[in-house]
């Protein structure tokens, strides 16, 4: 067992307290690219609850990426744009994601990023906390793709340490921020213990 001097233990001190003030970085994005998304408000909003943190919000309308085939990728190799999100999710403290739901499933542009992203890099979450959100117009609140991401992102070493579903977007969102009490209650709760893991 180590042993520090009292010295070592004020150093520790002074330098686990300087760390729990630095500004962090967090990357937050929707899985979506529809210019309207419900999950991108979801996100911004969840972004805009942190504190001490520079939050980069991007846009995968911004990362365009062809349709992932081998037959492509032998001919051209990795897209630039994979490349560069696979950068920003390293070089972040932590994620901030919220998937949106087609047919129960991730949407075809957030695969075909995730295909090409793990393509380049197996483990393409790097270990960063995330916060994996979900919201769809309908009562179950993404609950499919959360629980599909839920199963399939730690063997992209995603370091989930909470998600969050918000069913009927519309009679729950308003004006840019969760209008149901209980249900704004719950995210603060896990946007504070994201907020502890980076």
């Amino acid at each position: 067992m180590a042993i520090y001097s009292l010295e070592n233990k004020i150093i520790l001190h002074i330098f686990a307290m300087e760390n729990k003030f630095i500004m962090k970085n967090v990357l937050a994005f929707a899985g979506s690219n529809s210019k309207t998304s419900i999950n991108k408000q979801l996100v911004t909003y969840a972004s805009s609850l942190l504190n001490k943190a520079k939050v980069e919000l991007i846009d995968l309308n911004d990362f365009d990426v062809p349709l992932f085939g081998v037959d492509l990728e032998a001919e051209m190799g990795h897209p630039e744009n994979a490349k560069l999100l696979l950068e920003k999710i390293k070089d972040a403290d932590g994620v901030l994601l919220s998937l949106a739901e087609h047919n129960g499933a991730y949407t075809a542009v957030f695969k075909n990023m995730l295909d090409w992203m793990s393509r380049i890099e197996s483990k393409n979450f790097y270990g960063k906390p995330m916060l994996l959100m979900a919201t769809s117009p309908g009562g179950r609140g993404g609950k499919s793709v959360l629980a599909m991401a839920k199963d399939r992102f730690p063997r992209h070493n995603a370091n989930i340490v909470a998600d969050f579903s918000l069913p009927s977007f519309g009679s729950n969102f308003s004006e840019g921020k969760i209008v149901n009490e209980e249900l704004n209650k719950e995210l603060n709760s896990k946007v504070e213990l994201f907020q502890n893991t980076i």
